[in-house]
């Protein structure tokens, strides 16, 4: 089935992802789950915005799983940015297939995807992206179990190839289409390899390969047939319990010759099966929409880049241009706001602190400018003369955010930090604060790397390695990822009940002092900011 749909898809990718509309006005679509900016049709974005409401709704139905009600400034906003190359520029580095990623941050996650385009039946490859990688936000946020890599990526694939039909039916777990070019042409991974990825990087390391396409045809296998039903928690339960992956195959699935050969005959099926959910089976939230005044749809690229994250060098550029828009526009609170990110990028605090006031003066709801004012008397509180009130005083504007939206994860991050920085034992209310913040931003890595680090040296050793176990499996996680299975070694010659300080430099924690920041660069940006290694891409098959 797959092959006789490769042609027809290879046609639809060198089509391009051209912008909707380039006369188009800019519009923030705002749900229970998402916020999306996009330079598009009122139409086409709302309807692009309920769509991933419903596909939200499909993935509680499936699972069984819901994510509590992120706060507002804690949901997935969406940047479409209107093309392949506008995504690859601001990546950044020398990726040319980057098709759209994801930083994952309490209080800031970001989406880069290229376009809209509302299709009925199966969705255009940039959806494909940005759903591969809300699946992966959505499964993270509902289990603090790590899954095997290839379980992992299956099931972003899964859920990836959905369909939209006009009358309000969701299709879930539709043939992968976008991957029929790589099922067919690409080098094969064998069945060992596949559920042992650690094989593949030590054989070959290669990156032209079926990986992502076997994932999602042995997920789809395992979910759909009824020889195999069950198996596949099964198996995940084996690995959990400590099982080494390709054991826990062996004893759930059988021989692992006789699952590759029915891999092989079940892609050349000629139909599959899939769930489809009708309308009444679907929760989704209603959309606000709300266009962009001139200057706020202006410092959209601004924002964009900044929110990406920036090292020095980038920010020093970008405040330039920042600040000749809010010349332009000096009383337009969005527009302050992004000038407060840029300019304490650029380590311009007193600018950044009074941009954030001239904002919160105009219009008070914006959160953001709250957190900027809150990094920047935060990082001049290191050096004050005074640090208990500097400190004090840097706490007030997250106090006011915590007033606002009482489960935003940084003033509860920030008090923890409060006592931190200044080398005082945090109170038992601030240790509960830094771990509420963790649950509300189950995605964040390096936030639950602190939160393992403060377990460990209160001796709550199997606590910090509960917390750690994810992160060491996150087949994304970089520097993140390292640091956590370092932890995990260590922590396993250090007894229950013992306090265990670990230095978080050391450790892998970029800022050194438990803050979920991601910092690009010593000198620069650091709390706006995040590392490659703790975003991830995907990439066309």
């Amino acid at each position: 089935m797959l092959a006789q749909l490769l042609s027809r898809f290879a046609m639809l990718i060198f089509i391009g992802f051209a912008s909707t509309s380039a006369s188009a006005e800019w519009y923030e679509a705002s749900s229970d789950n998402f916020v999306i900016y996009a330079d598009d049709s009122e139409r086409d974005i709302r309807r692009f915005s309920e769509n991933l409401e419903r596909y939200h709704s499909a993935m509680e139905y499936i699972t069984g799983r819901q994510i509590e009600k992120p706060s507002p400034s804690n949901r997935v906003v969406i940047f479409v940015v209107g093309s392949g190359r506008e995504v690859r520029r601001i990546a950044g580095g020398n990726n040319r297939n980057i098709a759209g990623f994801y930083v994952p941050r309490a209080g800031s996650s970001r989406a880069f995807v290229q376009t809209i385009r509302n299709k009925n039946g199966y969705p255009d490859f940039s959806t494909i992206v940005l759903l591969h990688e809300y699946a992966h936000h959505f499964l993270i946020s509902t289990s603090r179990f790590a899954m095997p890599r290839w379980m992992s990526e299956g099931a972003a694939e899964f859920f990836a190839s959905a369909g939209f039909n006009r009358d309000g039916t969701l299709l879930i777990g539709r043939p992968a289409v976008h991957r029929g070019a790589e099922l067919a042409f690409a080098e094969e991974v064998n069945i060992r390899e596949l559920l042992d990825y650690d094989r593949i990087s030590r054989n070959r390391g290669r990156r032209n390969d079926s990986f992502y396409g076997r994932s999602w045809l042995l997920y789809h296998y395992l979910t759909f047939t009824p020889e195999r039903r069950g198996q596949l928690d099964a198996y995940w339960r084996e690995v959990l319990n400590g099982t080494s992956q390709i054991e826990a195959a062996e004893n759930t699935f059988g021989d692992l010759d006789v699952l590759d050969r029915e891999l092989k005959a079940y892609q050349r099926q000629r139909r599959m099966f899939t769930f489809s959910l009708a309308p009444d089976q679907l929760q989704a939230s209603a959309v606000t929409l709300r266009q962009l005044p001139e200057g706020e749809a202006e410092m959209m690229e601004v924002r964009m880049r900044s929110q990406r994250g920036v090292n020095s060098e980038q920010a020093a550029e970008l405040v330039i241009e920042a600040r000749e828009i809010a010349a332009e526009y000096p009383n337009d609170p969005g527009v302050l706001t992004a000038l407060s990110e840029t300019e304490y990028d650029a380590g311009n605090d007193d600018a950044a602190i009074a941009a954030a006031d001239a904002a919160i003066a105009i219009d008070p709801t914006w959160a953001n400018a709250y957190v900027q004012k809150g990094y920047a008397l935060f990082r001049k509180a290191k050096d004050a003369a005074v640090p208990d009130q500097a400190y004090e005083a840097a706490m007030t504007p997250f106090s006011q955010l915590n007033a606002r939206e009482n489960d935003h994860p940084l003033p509860l991050i920030y008090y923890y930090r409060s006592f931190v920085e200044r080398g005082i034992e945090p109170p038992e209310n601030a240790k509960a604060a830094l771990e509420r913040a963790a649950q509300l931003a189950p995605f964040d890595h390096q936030l639950w790397l602190n939160v393992a680090i403060m377990h460990a040296g209160e001796g709550k050793i199997e606590l910090a390695q509960q917390s750690l176990q994810p992160l060491a499996a996150n087949p994304h996680g970089g520097r993140t990822a390292s640091a956590a299975q370092n932890l995990i070694d260590l922590l396993e010659r250090a007894p229950e009940g013992v306090p265990l300080r670990i230095n978080p430099r050391t450790a892998g924690s970029d800022t050194g002092d438990q803050s979920t920041a991601n910092t690009a660069d010593s000198d620069g940006a650091s709390e706006n900011s995040s590392t490659d290694d703790e975003s991830e891409t995907v990439v066309e098959g």
